[in-house]
């Protein structure tokens, strides 16, 4: 990839932001205090949280530009590219980096719950907008690492840097529970979208070719990414996405049953099912009856 600069490690991370390594797996940097800069496609190996306090291009995630501005938190987990549009133009950047890598975490809570802050998979569309007390809040939890990294270290620091760092995810799942219902209006057309999306999906014969909607599809459909699309999904219905999906094509399905010109494994095979059974199990695990019982009884 043109213009990609690689962070594999905090350090290369703290080098190119003209900040000191107190740690080799951790670190709170302040970005105003780098040099001025044209921006670049970045690939980071860790964790990385950014409190952006200026806009410096379009951050990209495949086809679609983060939803973005001024007191933005972005989260990028480990093995991931951040793509910019950007004019080329020199900007000084402002605002925080928090940096952590995997090995800081392994063997503590926060390191075997680390996949349920499902954000750090978050690609389109979708950082989190935070009101001037949630960054306070935010701030605060950085300095407490902070202080942490600067602390003499001994037997406790290891403990207390993941604990401030979990303290920190835990506010951000409520900061995401909060900009849930206040873009209320923005999540309830992604819901309309999708339920058009799979309703065109199966007046089409995408099933035949594609096989059943995947969550990933229709997240990819929705310029979504998957952790963000299903989050939003069970915020909006109570299902998950791959419930809600299932419960589509059992409604399909039952419409599709009374023809009586078609087997039921024809039925499967339109539906996008590979192997009849597998239709037949879901059918009657949701329905309580089995295809052929429920053309029967209606």
């Amino acid at each position: 990839m043109d213009n990609l600069r690689r962070f594999e490690t905090v350090g290369d991370y703290n080098a190119f932001n003209n900040h000191g390594t107190l740690h080799p797996l951790v670190s709170v940097v302040d970005l105003s205090k780098a040099s001025p800069r044209a921006a670049s496609n970045m690939f980071f190996g860790f964790y990385t949280i950014f409190l952006k306090e200026v806009v410096c291009g379009d951050l990209r995630y495949g086809r679609a530009t983060y939803d973005y501005q001024e007191g933005t938190l972005v989260f990028i987990g480990p093995g991931q590219v951040v793509t910019v549009d950007s004019s080329g133009e020199v900007y000084q950047p402002k605002g925080y980096a928090l940096v952590f890598h995997p090995d800081l975490i392994h063997g503590t809570d926060l390191g075997r719950h680390i996949q349920d802050y499902s954000f750090f998979g978050y690609q389109s569309n979708e950082a989190l907008h935070l009101s001037e007390r949630e960054r306070k809040i935010v701030l605060d939890c950085f300095s407490k690492i902070e202080y942490e990294l600067e602390h003499a270290v001994d037997k406790h620091s290891k403990r207390l840097i993941a604990s401030n760092i979990e303290l920190l995810l835990n506010y951000c799942v409520r900061f995401y529970d909060r900009q849930f219902i206040t873009r209320d209006n923005v999540h309830k057309g992604a819901l309309e979208r999708f339920e058009n999306l799979l309703n065109e999906y199966f007046q089409t014969d995408k099933p035949q070719t594609i096989g059943l909607p995947s969550v990933a599809y229709c997240a990819g459909e929705l310029n979504l990414s998957a952790n963000y699309f299903g989050d939003l999904i069970k915020k909006e219905t109570g299902k998950t996405a791959q419930d809600y999906i299932q419960a589509k094509v059992i409604d399909v399905a039952k419409e599709r049953v009374f023809d009586q010109s078609k087997s039921v494994a024809q039925i499967a095979y339109e539906l996008g099912f590979k192997y009849p059974q597998h239709f037949t199990r879901l059918f009657k695990q949701r329905v309580g009856y089995s295809p052929n019982d429920y053309r029967m009884l209606n």
